[in-house]
């Protein structure tokens, strides 16, 4: 299966990912940690992508494309991977049903995490996490049952990532709605696209995402 998880930052899509690696045996793609992971072993697609990030520039869609057909060719993502964070436009997606194709393979489903920007926002903004662990918690929805004190490991560290403020998470969610949501149609056409509430708690999210699976 080759699932594409869309959805704005600050959705669950990372959360949802993770669960469908342990139950369905996919393997979560971040294109992102694909380039630093080929970058660091030194292949050759991977020292090209650092010449260019190095550069200061954007990687092209070619070379993450033929990153993703090498990852795909390898043992443990027989059974399928989840694709997240890319593709982000139109031609992406186009170049990948492409390359897919090359396979014998295609994209299975999408599935759109729906969200309430104001709601999300202030979901997001009450995030951090155990510097330890790397539980994570919110100020009103999860806080630790001890404040101050990480419910996992005992920690009493903790940290925010510095985007997640209100003013930044607009900024994301405008990029978002701009440059990664225009692919919807492309696939909507193909009638691939499962909506789920993305706002629900994540227990309920993973069902609506199980079931969504079912229709694909």
């Amino acid at each position: 299966m080759i699932l594409i998880l869309l959805g704005p930052p600050g959705a669950g899509k990372g959360t949802q990912a993770k669960r469908l690696e342990k139950t369905r045996s996919l393997v979560q793609l971040s294109t992102g940690d694909m380039l630093r992971a080929e970058a660091a072993a030194g292949s050759k697609l991977g020292l090209e992508a650092k010449r260019i990030m190095d550069e200061g520039k954007l990687v092209p869609d070619a070379l993450i494309i033929g990153m993703i057909g090498e990852r795909l060719d390898r043992p443990d993502a027989a059974r399928g991977v989840i694709l997240d964070g890319f593709p982000r436009t139109v031609a992406q997606a186009e170049a990948l049903e492409a390359m897919l194709a090359g396979k014998g393979r295609k994209v299975d489903c999408v599935i759109e995490l729906k969200v309430d920007e104001t709601a999300l926002i202030d979901r997001i903004a009450g995030r951090f996490s155990c510097t330890q662990c790397g539980a994570g918690y919110h100020d009103t929805f999860h806080p630790p049952r001890k404040a101050g004190v990480c419910d996992q490991c005992g920690g009493t560290r903790f940290d925010r990532r510095k985007d997640d403020n209100p003013e930044t998470m607009k900024t994301r969610l405008k990029a978002y709605r701009e440059q990664t949501a225009p692919i919807l149609p492309f696939y909507e056409g193909r009638g691939l696209v499962r909506q789920v509430d993305g706002m629900a708690e994540v227990a309920e999210v993973a069902s609506q995402i199980d079931a969504a699976l079912e229709r694909c």
